[in-house]
């Protein structure tokens, strides 16, 4: 009775506050604006997976404009050593994805091969137990750099990007391949050229398996990637594009593909100087339509595998990729509603930088619209599990982050997991639901009484260790004290405990926005 009177208490608080922060504000116009000295932990908490004490010394010691500038151009990784200690025990870092693929290929054929029939389904289920530990290493991944990475900024962009390019894990081996498509498609250029980041994903096996394009060839168009790569990637469903654009990069895309095998395919002869391999990736010229073709109006000039490349700049260049970008841009880090004088800024620096990330970042964090929407943005739901991990823990080393992803599940936003091609929905409309709230108050309150099991380790002797969080700290009583209402005060003010306090803060209704 009394974990649900903590949990109705917190949820009276929380829906109040919601009802309040409906309330839509017209961000304000004019010259770009400077940050006041009061803004700076609402500007972390934009900025981060969500502010803590030592991300808010790091800004305190560079100030907070030399911060911002590390964040758009950061420097190497560096993370807590135990965490390194666990990320370099994952096989995913250990070996390449080829290698794994070749193997798990290997397996599931001598599965499929067998003939008794118990036997096959114990050597079936054998390989998809090993998909989906190789998926739950990439998601561990993805939450630990999320939680302690210094370069909070990218591992934002690097979630961003990978919504943006979504794909599902669950569709043919895909959770073998997620986690290297995070780490070598998108994360490295996740703050610099589009282009570039488009490109690595064109190629990746992850999402060609996906979007079907290892089935388009010649004779045998497949239109699905082609759509999608115009729609969800670069103009938009109003960009401009015609049926007949999306055929003919389906023509483009011909050939593009994976081999899951070591060995190459017999190319003809006059063709072998077109056959691309790198990893998985391959580019079969047997597949390939060496027919003339126009992309938006336009013909494209070269043959082969450069007219990819050709397809690619061009996508990547276009007006209607600049806005359809900035848009999304902007509605994940400053409105639902991005604001469209917003975002025609930001699609001028994106076509006058030749579509550099940071840059068109930049010219959004230095928006007087930014600026007035420091606070408002409701936080989905990773941003919510993973800054209040952050706020409590700070740089202190989780030894087990499925807690983490059992949250992000329960919420309806696990990593790789949305089933369609248009990534999770960055709006509050999607996430505030009564549901929602109420697992958020549960989860507010195993963290803040230290019971989340985030400090158990694997194991079937692992004990947890005791993981009482101090959230009433310096931080609290110099910062973010000053952020909450005075309804919030008055109610942890009424908490009975230090565990109760720590739910009542973290399930407040000011911890739901960003």
């Amino acid at each position: 009775m009394e974990n649900l009177a903590v949990i109705r208490r917190a949820a009276a608080i929380a829906i109040a506050g919601l009802l309040a922060g409906c309330a839509v504000q017209t961000p304000a116009s004019g010259p770009e604006l400077a940050f006041a000295p009061t803004q700076t932990i609402a500007v972390l908490n934009r900025v981060t997976w969500g502010v803590n004490d030592s991300t808010a010394k790091r800004a305190g010691a560079a100030g907070l404009g030399g911060y911002l500038q590390g964040q758009l151009h950061p420097g190497a990784e560096r993370l807590p050593a135990a965490i390194e200690a666990q990320l370099a025990a994952l096989t995913i870092g250990q070996r390449p994805l080829d290698q794994l693929v070749f193997e798990l290929e290997r397996q599931r054929k001598e599965a499929d091969a067998l003939g008794d029939d118990e036997a096959k389904m114990s050597a079936r289920q054998a390989y998809q137990q090993e998909l989906n530990r190789l998926a739950r290493e990439a998601a561990t991944r993805s939450l630990l750099r999320a939680v302690y990475s210094p370069n909070q900024l990218q591992e934002q962009m690097s979630w961003f990007w990978m919504n943006h390019f979504s794909v599902h894990q669950g569709k043919h081996n895909l959770r073998a391949m997620v986690g290297d498509y995070e780490e070598q498609a998108i994360r490295p250029h996740a703050l610099g050229k589009f282009r570039d980041l488009l490109a690595a994903t064109v190629r990746h096996p992850a999402m060609l398996r996906y979007l079907d394009n290892e089935q388009n060839a010649a004779g045998r168009i497949n239109e699905n990637y082609a759509r999608e790569l115009m729609e969800l990637h670069t103009l938009g469903v109003d960009g401009g594009y015609s049926q007949r654009d999306v055929q003919e990069l389906a023509r483009v895309l011909t050939g593009v593909g994976v081999n899951l095998g070591p060995d190459a395919p017999k190319v003809k002869r006059e063709l072998q100087g077109d056959y691309r391999r790198a990893g998985l990736y391959e580019f079969n010229p047997n597949r390939h339509d060496y027919g003339a073709k126009q992309l938006l109006g336009q013909p494209l000039r070269r043959r082969g595998p450069a007219e990819v490349d050709e397809a690619i700049a061009r996508l990547s260049a276009h007006p209607a990729t600049a806005r359809f970008v900035s848009r999304k841009l902007a509605q994940f880090f400053v409105a639902d509603e991005a604001p469209a004088a917003l975002v025609e800024r930001m699609a001028q620096t994106f076509l006058r930088s030749d579509g550099d990330i940071a840059a068109t970042l930049q010219t959004m964090l230095a928006s007087a619209e930014f600026a007035a929407s420091l606070g408002h943005k409701f936080k989905d739901p990773q941003h919510y599990a993973v800054s209040a991990v952050r706020l409590a823990y700070d740089d202190k080393p989780i030894l087990n982050a499925g807690p983490l992803l059992n949250w992000l599940k329960r919420m309806g936003e696990p990593l790789y997991g949305r089933q369609t091609p248009d990534g999770y929905p960055l709006t509050q409309a999607a996430w505030a639901s009564p549901g929602q709230m109420t697992t958020r108050f549960e989860i507010a309150k195993a963290i803040g009484g230290g019971s989340a099991g985030l400090f158990k380790a694997d194991g079937p002797q692992a004990q947890e260790k005791a993981a009482f969080p101090q959230l009433s700290n310096a931080l609290y009583f110099s910062s973010l004290k000053a952020t909450l209402a005075p309804a919030t005060l008055r109610a942890l003010e009424q908490a009975a405990s230090p565990q109760e306090w720590n739910a009542y803060l973290l399930s407040a209704p000011e911890m739901m926005y960003r």
